[in-house]
């Protein structure tokens, strides 16, 4: 039997953990890094992913529309069909990993935003 100082100590120690754990989940988990995406791009081809990061660019013509993305990993174009988010705006985007162009070793890739309402 633990004496009551222990009982307390382990107590804290238990509330501590669920705390970091719940606190990880709201914090980008279930994101995927954007290096990952562009550092191995046959892993993500065609996949639905979610990236979140902060907007750098923005382009609008007629029906072509993207915004650049950028979190700490690297950076990915986004195309979109929506509304453009601002400049600096730090957004999660889900969507699917596309080839844009490629030139000999050179590929672009971008992320082809899903119908689903980006969060913010």
């Amino acid at each position: 039997m633990l004496n009551p100082k222990m009982r307390f100590l382990r107590i804290g120690l238990v509330l501590v953990s669920l705390l970091a754990v719940l606190s990880l989940s709201f914090c980008g988990i279930g994101t995927t890094k954007i290096g990952d995406i562009t550092g191995h791009p046959r892993d993500y081809a065609g996949k639905e992913v979610s990236v979140s990061g902060e907007v750098t660019e923005t382009f609008s013509l007629f029906v072509v529309k993207y915004f650049v993305l950028r979190d700490t990993t690297g950076e990915i174009t986004v195309v979109t069909d929506r509304p453009l988010p601002a400049k600096g705006e730090k957004i999660k985007v889900k969507g699917v990993v596309k080839e844009a162009v490629s030139i000999g070793t050179k590929t672009s890739l971008v992320l082809v935003e899903g119908t689903d309402k980006p969060s913010r």
